[in-house]
């Protein structure tokens, strides 16, 4: 979907490549923030595992698997062979999203108690074909997250308690940029640049979503 950029999708970890390096913003727990990357790597864990050392962790598969540096790191519990693939295209931008769902630990932000931070999450990871402004990647997360809020609204979650659910308490986003085409200001989904993440965002999470409700039923 985008040119010089690959996706990976295995038992140990779902893994983005870029021929050149992608300006990313994430949340992610080894490398997060604003950086650049040539590769972004979602991490399988296993349930019971501490993640005493999430980097090492991270550093370690990507120099195993011969991931190009630098890299930034997500870890999850979900099963990473089981992530979707959504993309979408509109007036010069596309946009690629790739989603490991795991819904063990839901919360409802603002309402939950502190959760205790477990392994299955939702991890959500999009590259644009565009160049954004840094105000326009923050644009995006949010535009993801609404994403991602929405479609656990359309499957039917709610909390025990009756209350809406809002993800999971240890999701994690990055919105990654190839710097080509376009310059674009926003990310929200009035804009052609939040549109098409939004999009795509959507294609992945719904059936990753649906993916994980009929396995579990």
């Amino acid at each position: 979907m985008i040119p010089g950029v690959s996706v990976e999708v295995g038992p140990a970890a779902v893994v983005l490549v870029g021929e050149r390096p992608l300006r990313v913003l994430s949340s992610a727990v080894v490398r997060g923030g604003f950086t650049e990357a040539r590769a972004i790597v979602n991490l399988h864990v296993h349930k019971n595992d501490p993640c005493l050392d999430p980097a090492a962790m991270i550093d370690a598969f990507a120099r195993r698997a011969g991931v190009p540096a630098p890299w930034i790191g997500l870890l999850t519990g979900a099963l990473t062979e089981r992530a979707r693939v959504g993309h979408a295209a509109t007036e010069g931008y596309r946009a690629l999203a790739v989603t490991t769902v795991g819904l063990s630990n839901l919360v409802s932000a603002g309402h939950s108690p502190i959760a205790v931070s477990r392994h299955s999450t939702i991890n959500t990871v999009v590259v644009v074909d565009a160049d954004p402004e840094p105000a326009a990647l923050v644009n995006a997360v949010i535009t993801v997250t609404e994403v991602k809020g929405l479609a656990l609204r359309t499957a039917g979650l709610v909390m025990p308690d009756g209350a809406g659910v809002s993800g999971t308490s240890t999701d994690a986003v990055a919105i990654a940029a190839t710097g080509r085409g376009p310059v674009a200001r926003f990310g929200g989904p009035a804009s052609p640049l939040g549109w098409v993440v939004a999009r795509a965002a959507r294609a992945a999470l719904e059936p990753a979503i649906r993916d994980w409700q009929e396995r579990k039923g």
